[in-house]
């Protein structure tokens, strides 16, 4: 099968989309979230620990501080003795040199003074002479002493028993015999005689130096695997501090090994594409007709990925918390445009990918499902803003005690407990009141009509249905009663009542285009009476499509449109049709001039709807209205539209059917009862 043929296919299209999803969405998790085991937490010493118990997950070393380090450091280099090789063919080239240079003798002087001069140079050079800088960087501590190096032996020596150029020259001179010749001397240009024979060994040196220092032990102690650091609530003392610093100390080591990071990153991708994987498993098993709709599958996975990329970036500024996060908003909206089991399972699949990025994902994990489970219970529909506020205040306190518990259970007093996260989840709880707003940006978004929308939508005052009260009051009072007798049916069976009821208000108004050529609007004049049973059929069929683009002009939502279009489904226009057809017996008829455009029924809701608008219509024919001319009314209605085949597409029952019936019979008994006659008074 070619690839062409393969998305072509409506199966492989299908599996495609789904596939796209999850990566999608696992991509975008992925890059958000941190990829290594760094620790994202804050720590102050003197204050207490504001997280949950600190428990070592593998062991590690008590790294000493860095002031500790540095003074262990400066120690052992006291104790350092750079090494310098004793180089004998320099004293013996000046030496020659000066021999050399005043062999004729030193005017001024005697003979021997050359004799002298040389024993004084040579006591210089035995003791030992070096480079100005390193001496002066040396002598700073008299009592720093070197390793001479003179042939295979090495010895100690005190740095003030060796020379400097300088210091050697000055030596000179303080010499009894020389002192007293200093100014005939100094014309003599001695230093040029005096030069280092002590040269620094940097390559031994280096490694005498480098074995010293890797004798310091950076660490202290040891702590084990599953050994209790701190406990939430306890004071971060300095020993406390430096294992905690010591932890992400060794983290950090950790995170630098290439192969640690890739494998964390592959079970991140793992972890995430499980998660995904079951949740549209989930979906497609339960909930597979919400793949037939974009918006409302697009949703579901906005929400998870938003909320997860969310935590990602809180999580990498440790002065804020994650309790912060209304992470109760996702139940909260898919609860009131979904269902609470879709609700439950988004919510339970972001709080699973949201804790594998916090260094303590049980509490979390804890807190945010029970929130979750409360606002989905607390929140059954959302059709006055007080319901929202009533939710917040119960999610946020049962949090709070969810919370509380945890603190109960790893605290010995209450004194320990750090109360920093009732004020996030207090902050998390006034966030949550931000879900009313946000609920017209999502309806907007994705396409979805929230129960407040509905209750705006039915308000008779709104200027379309004011319109159709004026223009043609007999269907908006035939409008109010199907919206009732639809309501009652949905309670009975189960659907959305607040839809039904707002659909049955705006099914007929495309009537509002010719109100005259409908029965409840006329007065006696009937204008189809001047036309064709074929022109009269075309225009009560045109109410169907007059409709929905009048519901285009006020903007209807799409679910109430739906409405407009099915509540006939592929019926016929039957007075005109039957009547057309006894008229031309012997003619063939086409029966799409007298055929609805539909479609048909598709949704429970539209069911109740055509039963309802169906019967009520016909019951303003009946002659007397007794029990059992109702009775037989609906039976005849109902059952004449199952037949037809109206119902094949929408997923109402038999039983859903036969409740429609009772609730329409009883009713009816009810608007059309008898009343009783009043006597005249005597006079």
């Amino acid at each position: 099968m070619s690839t062409f043929n393969i998305i072509k296919d409506p199966y492989w299209r299908r599996m495609l989309i789904r596939i796209a999803l999850v990566v999608a969405s696992v991509g975008i998790v992925i890059w958000s979230m941190p990829h290594d085991n760094r620790t994202y937490f804050h720590v102050e010493k003197g204050k207490p620990w504001k997280y949950a118990d600190f428990t070592a997950p593998y062991d590690f070393p008590v790294y000493k501080s860095d002031v500790i380090i540095k003074a262990e450091r400066d120690s052992i280099l006291r104790e350092y003795e750079p090494y310098y090789k004793y180089n004998k063919e320099t004293e013996n080239q000046m030496v020659h040199k000066f021999m050399k240079d005043w062999a004729q003798g030193i005017p001024g002087l005697p003979a021997e003074y050359l004799f002298i001069i040389s024993n004084r140079l040579h006591s210089l050079y035995d003791q030992g002479i070096m480079e100005q800088r390193e001496y002066g960087e040396l002598r700073s501590d008299t009592s720093k002493t070197i390793r001479v190096v003179s042939g295979k032996e090495a010895a100690s020596v005190n740095i003030m028993e060796v020379y400097s150029a300088k210091t050697a020259y000055e030596q000179l001179f303080l010499d009894p015999k020389l002192a007293p010749q200093s100014a005939i001397l100094k014309r003599c240009n001695l230093n040029d005689y005096i030069v280092p024979n002590l040269i620094y060994d940097r390559e031994r040196s280096e490694a005498s130096r480098d074995e010293l220092l890797s004798g310091i032990a950076l660490a202290s102690g040891l702590v084990q695997k599953g050994q209790k650091i701190v406990d939430r609530g306890d004071i971060v003392t300095e020993k406390t501090y430096r294992i905690i610093e010591s932890f992400k100390q060794e983290n950090d080591r950790r995170n630098q090994n290439l192969t640690q990071n890739q494998m964390s990153l592959i079970g991140q991708i793992l972890y995430v594409t499980i998660l995904m994987l079951c949740f549209t498993i989930y979906l497609s098993l339960y909930r597979i007709d919400y793949f037939d709709k974009p918006r409302s599958i697009m949703m579901l996975y906005a929400l998870i990925v938003i909320f997860a990329v969310a935590t990602a970036l809180f999580m990498r500024n440790t002065f804020i918390h994650v309790y912060i996060l209304p992470y109760a908003m996702v139940p909260i909206f898919i609860r009131v445009f979904m269902d609470s089991r879709t609700a439950f399972m988004t919510h339970f699949t972001m709080v699973l990918i949201c804790a594998v990025m916090l260094q303590h994902p049980f509490e979390f994990i804890a807190v945010e499902m029970i929130a979750g489970l409360v606002a989905i219970s607390s929140l059954r529909e959302l059709s006055q803003r007080s319901q929202l506020f009533k939710t917040a205040i119960v999610v946020t306190a049962v949090a709070m005690a969810v919370n509380m518990a945890f603190d109960w259970m790893n605290t010995d007093a209450l004194s320990k407990i750090d109360y920093s996260p009732y004020n996030y989840l207090a902050v998390n709880g006034i966030m949550l009141l931000f879900a009313y707003p946000l609920l017209y940006l999502i309806e907007k978004t994705f396409g979805f009509t929230s129960d407040i929308t509905l209750i705006e939508l039915s308000n008779t005052n709104n200027e379309l249905l004011r319109r159709m009260s004026e223009v043609a009051p007999g269907t908006f009072n035939h409008s109010i009663q199907v919206a009732n007798l639809a309501g009652e049916i949905a309670n009975k069976i189960g659907a959305k009542a607040q839809l039904v009821r707002t659909g049955a208000l705006y099914h007929d108004i495309g009537k509002l285009s010719n109100p005259i050529y409908f029965t409840e609007n006329q007065s006696g004049i009937d204008p189809h009476e001047m036309l064709t049973d074929i022109e009269s059929a075309q225009i009560i069929i045109s109410h169907v499509t007059e409709g929905l683009k009048m519901a285009d002009k006020y903007d209807l939502p799409q679910v109430i449109r739906e409405f407009i279009s099915t509540h006939h489904g592929q019926g016929k226009a039957k007075f005109f049709y039957i009547r057309y057809h006894n008229e031309h017996p012997d003619e063939p008829v086409d029966d799409l001039l007298f055929t609805y455009p539909g479609p048909n029924p598709y949704t429970r809701e539209q069911a109740c709807l055509m039963m309802a608008d169906g019967v009520e219509a016909a019951s303003r024919s009946l002659p007397d209205y007794t029990e059992q001319s109702i009775r037989q009314l609906v039976e005849k209605i109902i059952d004449s539209q199952v037949a037809d085949g109206y119902f094949r597409e929408c997923p109402v029952t038999f039983r859903d059917i036969q409740y429609a019936k009772t609730v329409l019979i009883e009713k009816l008994k009810t608007v059309y009862h008898t009343r009783i006659s009043y006597p005249d008074e005597k006079k």
